[in-house]
């Protein structure tokens, strides 16, 4: 990642503000650092109380910059779920970010892939990390969705990186590993955005339920921002995060209730649910405080945002609109 004082600074397009319609941060990407909290092994309590409200002020700067629906898995109602095709239609849809998927292959490459194995998603078969690049490239990972995206393949990061840039589109890469490789897998994630995450994007958030790759992640490249996963937030929610630096919460909406959205966005964290596809449910949960909202159907639920975000939604709903799955 380039140094702090030289990156450019993202500016938002007026004329094209995407999903919400809201202005996110203009953020260099050592702005979304959250390693003041949870690092601390001594000092007075003065001193510990400024880095606690420093922690809370770039949590509240890294909240400003997400839009209130994110397009997940690029936008996995409307087109294959992690392919550039995903990409391209979830900006179609004005979505400015999207959740994708990253794993390694047996060969250390970093592609998008939800599932452990390629079956559900592609016509190969097998564990993505039993197998190089070469043979899971082979694979068509369109053709189940229908004969528009015959021939899509299963991409690289590098590759999802370089189509983010073009199409302007800020992302969540969520860290999938098998076992034994979480490590690996986040430290070559990050070490890969670092070098190639495009200036004038907004920095990337990383997120993962694997705490061991987002440890790894952390210690090769603290400055990238880190979200901490799960499906039922814990009572010890907030001591996991701080203990791994994190600058945002992602939940489960089906395993939320009001007083917890409170809890966690009165300790000052943004906080972003999976899967919302329906309109009256992602009203109320942002009628709660969440920040934002991972949808496969974003063009359905930007209505939800209408009455304080205005969002730019689409025209029409896209053909094929079949949800893929509700899982992160």
């Amino acid at each position: 990642m380039q140094d702090a004082k030289n990156r450019e600074q993202w500016r938002p397009d007026d004329s094209g503000s995407g999903c919400d319609g809201s202005r996110p941060f203009a953020a260099n990407a050592s702005d979304m650092n959250h390693s003041t909290v949870g690092d601390q092994t001594g000092g007075s309590s003065k001193e510990a109380a400024s880095h606690r409200n420093a922690g809370m002020n770039i949590r509240t700067r890294v909240e400003e910059m997400f839009p209130a629906v994110i397009g997940h898995r690029g936008a996995a109602g409307c087109a294959p779920e992690n392919t550039l095709a995903g990409l391209r239609k979830a900006k179609e849809l004005n979505c400015r970010w999207v959740e994708l998927d990253v794993r390694l292959t047996a060969d250390g490459q970093l592609i998008l892939l939800h599932d452990e194995r390629l079956e559900r998603t592609t016509n190969g078969c097998g564990k993505a990390a039993l197998l190089p690049l070469a043979a899971v490239r082979r694979f068509d990972a369109g053709h189940r969705f229908g004969d528009a995206f015959r021939g899509e393949h299963v991409p690289t990061l590098a590759e999802a990186i370089g189509v983010l840039g073009e199409l302007g589109m800020g992302a969540n890469i969520e860290l999938k590993a098998a076992r034994g490789r979480a490590g690996e897998t986040g430290a070559a994630a990050v070490a890969l955005l670092s070098q190639m995450w495009p200036p004038h994007l907004p920095p990337p958030l990383i997120s993962s339920f694997i705490e061991e790759a987002l440890s790894a992640a952390r210690s090769c490249a603290p400055s990238i921002a880190r979200g901490l996963l799960f499906r039922a937030v814990p009572r010890n929610w907030r001591l996991r995060a701080e203990k791994l630096g994190c600058s945002t919460i992602h939940a489960d909406h089906r395993r939320l209730h009001p007083a917890l959205v409170a809890e966690i966005c009165e300790a000052g964290y943004p906080l972003l649910t999976y899967t919302v596809n329906d309109a009256a449910r992602a009203s109320m949960l942002f009628s709660w405080g969440v920040t934002s909202v991972f949808s496969d159907s974003p063009f359905i639920v930007c209505v939800a945002t209408a009455s304080t975000r205005q969002p730019t939604v689409a025209a029409s709903s896209p053909a094929g609109a079949a949800r893929q799955g509700a899982a992160p």
